[in-house]
């Protein structure tokens, strides 16, 4: 089992998170470290650095009881219906892992969020679909499923909900962990920029702490419950100067397309950031950003 920090059973997530702050990465890292040493460094108590010290000392194994199908599904790669996609990512999008897919008004970044919501539904898992902008209708969705396997009883994998406000969306990521169930394989939050663009009076400074608490969630949710986090976002300009450095108005030589929300809620090491550039009403590119 890999000796990730995110990935041990029984390390609590909030030490987790405290050890990935100070910059370990995994459990190896602190191989020349002592109990006392760590306590002081982090500011925990002897007795929660000496737990940490003695689960980098035991490397943990699979619960006896986890089946060969349940540890095979955690490598688990998801190829969606788009080659190209597929060719971007390496082959597909592995379980539990986020993808961010961004794109202009028109492309079919809705349209590729559905169809790994029914690559999920098909492997008999569930998802938790969230749309905020009424992109994506349940009528929309049944019309994904019309030539599934999955026809007849794809609703009951699929948990549809709106939110269309900032509150109501973090209210759903501070509840998020609690939301997982064993069958949940899948996150969908559809136009996850709209809630923060309907608030424009948020200031920068808690704009950044409310990226940041999605940041967490996503983080624990994605390598400690195993689940896939898609996420699709609209588009902003951003003003470049002749060299390349941030520019404005004046100042400007050239404008740029970036995804709106920026990278602080994706996770390092476990995001992928997917732009789709169209160049007719039927061809494209997809790159990442």
């Amino acid at each position: 089992m890999s000796r990730n920090i995110l990935l041990h059973p029984t390390l609590p997530s909030s030490i987790q998170l405290v050890l990935r702050r100070a910059g370990y990465e995994t459990l190896d890292d602190l191989s020349s470290t002592s109990a006392e040493g760590l306590s002081k460094e982090l500011g925990i108590d002897i007795s929660d650095a000496q737990s940490i010290i003695t689960a980098s000392q035991r490397p943990p194994g699979p619960p006896l009881s986890q089946s060969l199908a349940s540890l095979i599904s955690r490598s688990q790669i998801f190829a969606c219906s788009y080659a190209a996609v597929n060719t971007a990512l390496g082959g597909g999008l592995p379980r539990g892992r986020i993808l961010e897919i961004s794109g202009p008004p028109g492309s079919f970044k809705e349209t590729l969020a559905l169809d790994y919501t029914r690559i999920f539904v098909e492997a008999n898992e569930e998802v938790i679909f969230v749309d905020t902008q009424n992109m994506t209708s349940l009528a929309t969705i049944k019309k994904t499923f019309y030539n599934s396997s999955a026809a007849a009883d794809y609703q009951d994998l699929i948990r549809y909900t709106h939110l269309h406000t900032l509150p109501d969306l973090m209210i759903f990521i501070h509840n998020l962990l609690s939301e997982i169930h064993a069958k949940t394989g899948l996150l969908v939050l559809n136009s996850i920029s709209f809630p923060f663009l309907s608030h424009p009076d948020v200031q920068s400074s808690k704009r950044t702490a409310l990226l940041e608490k999605i940041h967490q969630v996503f983080l624990q949710a994605s390598a400690l419950n195993n689940l896939t986090i898609i996420t699709t976002s609209q588009m902003s300009t951003k003003l470049l100067n002749a060299d390349g450095s941030p520019g404005n108005f004046e100042t400007g030589a050239k404008a740029v397309m970036v995804p709106q929300l920026g990278s602080t809620y994706l996770p390092n090491g476990r995001s992928y950031r997917l732009v789709i550039v169209p160049e007719s009403r039927t061809t494209g590119q997809d790159t990442f950003a």
